[in-house]
């Protein structure tokens, strides 16, 4: 396929920089997927002052006139699915099979929020005086700063780009350097679908260059991001030095598939390949640790490394491949020091992993699972700890739930847990006391529904989560009251007497 030329697209006009940058297949380094702007704070700048521009006419708008858009953009998704889900296997090197799977949930969220701009969007709610109606509506912020990752580059960036937009903010997108092509595709398609000028710009380049000066911008009301930790905790503070800035954050997490002495052992080897390997582990949902009962922690382990040994590693585009490459040899490199922190701190390996280099994999960036075990958990270790996000593994023994949950606990992050057991008594009790955003039961840890929330407690984010709940985070809700009667009756009981 021939090599894409992406441009920055700014007030409904594309634009170039002096200096690009290459987006190449991880699959095979030598396949140059395309080029991007390497921009610069000033690109930033005309970016914000078009979507702040563009932000009153776009609010004046109703929100079933906005949703047309929307849906004349969903019609557009459908129509390239297939472009798109090849075009995302392509350049961040997940198996064409999940390429599909990332441009269909792309399609469900633009679907979704299109329906959205049909219900209600506030509500009457009874004052303590009669004679008033009491409201609360939902009101646009104004210019919303989005900062996607590159692990889902159709999906991700719809979550919080279609909810600002519906709601009646503008935007300013900036995807991740690692995959330019895929949100030059998404911006193609937004000017098909004949959005405004400026009510959606879109800004490639590196975070320090262009995330930094978009977050800091007096202008940006609110930042939607979805990242590493590290970063998202910078914009968090950045935005806690202005009082009128909010930060939505998805940080990712040390997520776990606890396994019950109950549970089906298939189902349990089933949920915990999947949760670990697909993406090879590069969610910030993927099952990193399996707590398992000590009663069935055995059995489990053989059938588990049985079906691991058994998976496809390759080129995404071949329909049998499991598991592709990660995304850049810094991931390899982030891969290889968390595996020799598990032999450091005592771990059994049971599957060494391996850079893979012969043959189909000499230019990629492909790596074989690595599987260890703890018969007894380590507090304090940095493999138990730490997130891989790569295909990367712990077997962890307990004896009993309750012990399984305060070993699911004792990490700073709070994204995924899924739970396998045959008891809904058990459970239930794992619900209540587990910190998580993302719960799952007899399934994995990985999976989303656009019409759910998707986000994470304690270092995994602050509580506002994407997709569902994004509209939170991108609109005020406002109360007003209308008075009805010919004199001032207030609920506290205040008199206009003087």
């Amino acid at each position: 396929m021939a090599s894409v030329k992406a441009s920055n697209y700014i007030n409904g006009e594309w634009h170039s920089a002096p200096q690009e940058f290459e987006s190449v297949n991880p699959a095979n380094r030598q396949e140059i997927i395309g080029t991007a702007p390497l921009s610069t704070k000033a690109d930033v700048d005309q970016a914000v002052s078009a979507a702040k521009k563009a932000y009153h006419a776009w609010n004046e708008l109703s929100w079933v006139k906005r949703a047309e858009y929307v849906d004349n953009f969903a019609q557009l998704i459908k129509r390239d699915l297939a472009e798109i889900s090849t075009l995302v296997t392509r350049e961040c090197g997940k198996p064409i099979n999940e390429g599909r799977a990332d441009a269909v949930e792309a399609l469900h969220m633009a679907q979704y929020i299109a329906g959205l701009g049909r219900l209600p969007t506030g509500y009457a709610i009874s004052s303590e005086i009669a004679a008033k109606d009491a409201y609360i509506l939902r009101k646009s912020k104004g210019v919303i700063a989005c900062i996607t990752p590159w692990n889902f580059p159709s999906a991700i960036p719809l979550w919080v780009i279609l909810p600002s937009v519906l709601a009646g903010n503008t935007v300013v997108f900036k995807p991740a350097e690692q995959t330019p092509i895929c949100g030059h595709k998404l911006m193609e398609l937004f000017h098909e679908a004949g959005f405004p000028a400026g009510v959606i710009n879109l800004v490639h380049g590196m975070g320090e260059d262009v995330g930094d000066p978009l977050v800091k911008h007096k202008d940006v009301a609110a930042i939607l991001f979805t990242g590493s930790r590290a970063v998202g905790k910078y914009i968090q503070q950045v935005a806690a030095g202005d009082a009128y800035k909010f930060a939505a954050t998805e940080m990712g997490g040390k997520n776990a598939t606890i396994v019950l002495e109950d549970a089906d052992i298939d189902l349990a080897v089933n949920a915990c390949v999947l949760g670990a390997f697909k993406t090879s582990g590069q969610r910030c949902v993927s099952t990193s640790r399996v707590i398992i009962d000590r009663k069935v922690e055995p059995e489990f382990t053989k059938r588990y490394l049985e079906k691991v040994k058994r998976i496809k590693i390759g080129d995404g585009l071949q329909e049998d491949t499991f598991m592709g490459p990660l995304i850049e040899e810094g991931s390899v490199d982030k891969w290889k020091l968390h595996n020799q922190k598990a032999k450091e701190e005592g771990a059994e390996v049971l599957i060494d992993g391996q850079v893979l280099t012969e043959g189909i994999y000499g230019n990629g960036n492909f790596v074989s699972p690595f599987v260890y075990r703890f018969e007894q958990y380590k507090k304090n270790t940095f493999c138990l700890r730490e997130e891989a996000f790569s295909p990367h593994l712990a077997i962890i023994g307990v004896d009993g739930m309750e012990e399984a949950v305060d070993v699911y606990n004792d990490t700073d992050y709070g994204l995924a847990m899924a739970v396998i057991t045959e008891d809904y008594r058990k459970w239930r009790w794992v619900r209540d006391h587990a910190d998580y955003g993302l719960g799952y039961v007899n399934l994995p840890s990985i999976g989303a529904e656009v019409h759910l929330p998707f986000g994470g407690v304690k270092a995994s984010g602050n509580g506002h989560p994407g997709a569902e709940g994004i509209l939170e985070s991108v609109t005020h809700r406002v109360a007003f009251t209308v008075n009805h009667a010919r004199e001032i009756v207030m609920a506290q009981g205040l008199s206009t007497s003087v």
